[in-house]
């Protein structure tokens, strides 16, 4: 036990030593690193934010079944459960010929007098107004519907839903994509970054060697090494990306009021755990590698 607590302790001496005498190319390394995860966040937060504006405009395509004017009460009332129970309706609600024209009439402002140009009549329709639990069952649940005996008309903008999910999905797959080549350019970086500090101490790692040291013994400290810079870069990272994205929400929030920006806190605390962890991970991949090369001697 105490030979091993000895070795801990060499460890972490010889950690520190090396980032003391290697101060410039191991602030290249932290830097580098900042900046490439700096970058890989801004992409994830584009993504994350992409996909919550996509999945909000999803979420808010309904479909309006306009019924026949000759159809009686008791038959209106009665396809509320039929249409309730087609596989995937979610919500239901009924809005009645009365209450569609006042909507109308405060659509149109005060003053129009809607009600004497259409001469006291009401030519609206009864109406359902369908929510479906999946935004893709739109379609099908309006083919449906439109079977149904007393609906007149069902509209959805079939065009602009399909239009929609098209851009969507392809949206999702471009930002995966941009994320997925960030992250290869980050790794990427942080590798030939660590190589070069670890170019500068080859004859050290090579003594090492030559005088009986095992593999792990020389690896220890270089691994230390990577997590700490890696570490050090992702907080950099993760403390701009904080507070540049929390200025930018709120700026935007003052100005563009409908656009819907990912503001929940978890969400956020997910993304910064996974920069942090990503700093460790990439310090020590980025070391394992490069030192794996100058073991062989």
């Amino acid at each position: 036990m105490p030979v091993r607590l000895n070795v801990v302790a060499y460890i972490f001496q010889e950690t520190f030593r090396s980032l003391k005498r290697n101060n410039w190319l191991n602030f290249a390394a932290a830097g580098t690193t900042a900046v490439s995860l700096f970058v890989l966040g801004i992409a994830i937060l584009l993504v994350v934010n992409t996909e919550h504006i996509a999945s909000t405009v999803e979420s808010n395509v309904e479909i309006m079944v306009f019924l026949k004017q000759e159809l009686p009460e008791d038959e209106v009332r009665g396809l509320r459960p039929k249409i309730a129970g087609i596989p995937g309706v979610e919500e239901v609600q009924f809005i009645s010929r009365d209450e569609a024209l006042r909507s109308l009439e405060r659509q149109m402002g005060e003053g129009s007098n809607l009600r004497e140009s259409l001469g006291g009549e009401n030519p609206l329709p009864d109406a359902y107004k369908i929510r479906t639990r999946e935004p893709q069952q739109v379609g099908s649940v309006a083919a449906a519907v439109g079977q149904l005996p007393g609906v007149e008309k069902v509209r959805y903008g079939q065009e602009v839903v399909e239009k929609l999910f098209r851009l969507t999905r392809w949206v999702r797959m471009i930002g995966m994509t941009v994320v997925a080549l960030l992250g290869i350019c980050a790794v990427f970086l942080i590798a030939t970054t660590i190589r070069l500090t670890l170019f500068a101490r080859r004859r050290e790692i090579n003594i090492m060697k030559y005088v009986g040291a095992s593999d792990w013994f020389v690896r220890w400290p270089f691994l230390l090494e990577g997590v700490i810079l890696g570490g050090v870069g992702a907080l950099v990272a993760a403390g701009a990306l904080y507070f540049s994205y929390n200025t930018l929400v709120s700026k935007l929030q003052e100005t563009v009021t409908f656009l819907p920006l990912v503001n929940d806190g978890r969400v956020m605390l997910k993304i910064f755990e996974g920069i942090l962890a990503a700093g460790a991970g990439l310090g020590i991949i980025g070391s394992f590698i490069s030192v794996h090369r100058y073991l062989k001697v």
